[in-house]
């Protein structure tokens, strides 16, 4: 008998009909013996719906009252979920964030994870029950809930497994991860395993099949995900520290995000410690910065470039605005019409040609680069917003990962 730690995402819940699905998949697999902690995302659209029914109210609503607000999606899929379980005969129990134990720091919409206290969920799975926690949401030090960000419940899934050392599996409506969005590319091949560091740069670049914070989080404790299709046997796709088991192509997917922004800082005065000026407020705000590109000085000036999601862009601005007037950048340029393309795989870095095909492939293809940059496993173009979806195709076809692995 192990213990193991799904996730069911909106998609997977969207309706009680797929309630009930997921409800007969937890009961097959513990009626095999198996111990089950089931994490829920809310159902379909209801978080994106919550916050629209919020900014129908106010303007600019309480972070913490958002925070009360969109906990009540997953606490009602959870719930919903022992009811479908009940129905078919199976023990079981729904708990909250905060009654699974998971506690977090008071940052709310984005609020971390600091500790996983499971006693009461140990307790009810010692009492042969199957558990059903409420994820993407927290308790705070004040006792107040906190929610921890879109990808929540993957996140929640992941802690909760290393803190009871158990398996873990991310149940979604793909059968895996693919080397390409494979509504943007139809011949996108699904891979049989990959690395967490490659898994980390391609969700943290736009891959929607996994959460970063999750993925790191698996790094961390060493924690294998299963990614799989929560209604199909498919093999999914294994996220683990082991070895590549897939051939030699040093490229294992394409990652794109459309969810770009860029900010330019025309001449900014280049002098010792304008960098921190510039980018601590952003901080201190809570506003997450992408790719940062800074242009040879000229005159003791510099142009300055970085990214950042769209939805902060509104946010954003008002501070670089003011930041700008303080280091005496002469204006502030926006543009939200960007996008992004990456490849990724151990060694692209170390290897020769990588760089160079990927720039001759959108080259060839009329697709022109704004900024470029790099990690040891990554090379990431922005490019216009409407050119996304051709590059990846190109790079998908130029790098042959249609073919199966070696």
């Amino acid at each position: 008998m192990s213990l193991v730690v799904q996730k069911y995402g909106g998609s997977s819940v969207a309706s009680a009909e797929k309630i009930k699905s997921v409800a007969a998949r937890i009961k097959r697999r513990a009626d095999t013996g198996d111990r089950v902690v089931a994490v829920v995302s809310a159902m379909g659209d209801t978080t994106d719906e919550l916050i629209a029914l919020a900014k129908q109210i106010s303007d600019h609503p309480q972070a913490r009252e958002m925070d009360v607000l969109l906990s009540t999606g997953e606490t009602q899929s959870s719930a919903l979920m022992v009811m479908a379980l009940h129905a078919l005969g199976v023990e079981a129990i729904s708990l909250s964030g905060a009654q699974a134990g998971m506690r977090t720091d008071s940052v709310h919409r984005s609020a971390r994870i600091l500790a996983i206290e499971p006693t009461r969920l140990r307790d009810e799975l010692e009492r042969g029950r199957v558990v059903i926690v409420a994820g993407f949401q927290g308790l705070t030090e004040e006792m107040d809930v906190a929610t921890i960000g879109r990808g929540g419940s993957d996140t929640t899934a992941v802690a909760f497994a290393a803190a009871l050392d158990a398996r873990c599996e991310i149940y979604t409506d793909v059968e895996g991860v693919y080397t390409a969005d494979p509504r943007v590319v139809p011949d996108a091949r699904k891979l049989k395993d990959i690395s967490y560091e490659e898994m980390l740069e391609l969700a943290s670049k736009g891959a929607k099949v996994m959460a970063p914070r999750a993925v790191e989080l698996g790094s961390v404790y060493n924690i294998a995900i299963l990614v799989a299709h929560s209604t199909k046997d498919a093999p999914g796709t294994l996220i683990h520290g082991g070895a590549d088991m897939e051939g030699f192509n040093r490229v294992r997917g394409i990652a794109h995000d459309m969810d770009v922004a860029k900010i330019t800082l025309r001449h900014v005065p280049d002098r010792p410690g304008v960098a921190a000026e510039i980018f601590q407020p952003l901080a201190d705000a809570h506003l997450s910065v992408d790719t940062i590109v800074q242009n040879a000085s000229e005159d003791n000036l510099t142009d300055l470039t970085f990214t950042l999601a769209k939805g902060d862009l509104p946010r954003a601005l008002p501070h670089v605005n003011e930041i700008a007037k303080r280091i005496g950048a002469k204006e502030v340029v926006a543009d939200e019409r960007m996008g992004k393309v990456s490849i990724v795989g151990t060694g692209i870095q170390s290897a020769p040609g990588y760089a160079a095909r990927m720039f001759r492939t959108l080259s060839d293809a009329g697709i022109n680069i704004e900024i470029i940059s790099t990690s040891e496993i990554r090379i990431t173009c922005i490019v216009p917003e409407d050119r996304v979806a051709d590059a990846v195709r190109a790079l998908h076809t130029a790098f042959e990962l249609e073919k199966d692995a070696l």
